[in-house]
């Protein structure tokens, strides 16, 4: 029997995990801003860190652009020193600022109306600013349909041989794009969210078109299987909801 092409296992991953999960409500914050804080001070940490300095910005009242703009940034520093790298990443926050300042005028809303290619391109050339990183601003702070790809998204890709792990972002995030773009956003009616899901917020429930849906929800549905079954040091195959969909050849170890 012929193999699917990598684009059907893509939408079948989609399709099963959205059946079997329901919907995963990211991002869990409550502004824009809250999102672009919080792809800043994720890199290289744990949600549950950043979770503790977004609780002391907000805490200081602090997490608005008028906040971040007019704190010095030694007490930003220690606002997300759980955070890790916090000197850097307190640095970045301003750089931020500055350019949403400088470009739109202080204005998130003027920034996201941007074309998304154009706002992307700026958004790369800001220090501490990767590809994962822009997109998750556009994605999941600015409702723009463009797939986010992480170390997650690598794993299980390779190990269900769609993609091979060292395969580049750009790779991943066209194939995956391709693949759900036609897509629509799975029925979420009844049952217990499960997976990665977090509790409802204004974020997550954003008007935002169906191909921005897909990409949200696929994005969160692929972090559930990494945290919980597609475990980097040994994958939990046999409780995994994708155990089906797994390619019947080896997989090596430690991929």
């Amino acid at each position: 029997m012929q193999r699917a092409s990598p684009e059907a296992r893509v939408a079948e991953i989609y399709s099963t995990l959205s059946q079997a999960w329901g919907r995963q409500h990211w991002w869990p914050a409550s502004t824009p801003l809250e999102v672009i804080v919080g792809a800043y001070l994720t890199q290289n940490t744990s949600w549950t860190n950043v979770e503790l300095a977004l609780k002391q910005l907000r805490t200081a009242r602090l997490l608005t652009v008028a906040g971040i703009r007019n704190t010095p940034v030694a007490k930003l520093e220690k606002l997300v020193r759980s955070s890790g790298y916090f000197r850097q990443k307190a640095r970045r926050l301003k750089t931020f600022v500055n350019f949403l300042d400088r470009n739109y005028g202080g204005s998130l809303t003027r920034m996201f109306s941007q074309p998304t290619p154009k706002l992307r391109h700026k958004l790369l050339l800001l220090n501490g600013v990767g590809p994962e990183t822009a997109d998750s601003i556009l994605l999941y702070a600015g409702q723009h349909p463009i797939f986010v790809v992480d170390a997650y998204t690598r794993r299980i890709a390779a190990r269900h041989a769609i993609l091979p792990e060292t395969a580049n972002y750009e790779e991943f995030r066209m194939l995956f794009e391709k693949s759900l773009a036609s897509l629509q956003p799975g029925n979420y009616a009844g049952g217990v969210a499960e997976g990665a899901a977090h509790p409802p917020s204004r974020m997550s429930l954003s008007s935002r078109s169906p191909v921005a849906q897909v990409f949200n929800e696929m994005h969160g549905l692929l972090v559930g299987v990494g945290k919980n079954y597609c475990l980097k040091s040994a994958a939990q195959c046999e409780q995994c909801p994708l155990r089906r969909l797994l390619p019947q050849v080896p997989v090596i170890p430690g991929l």
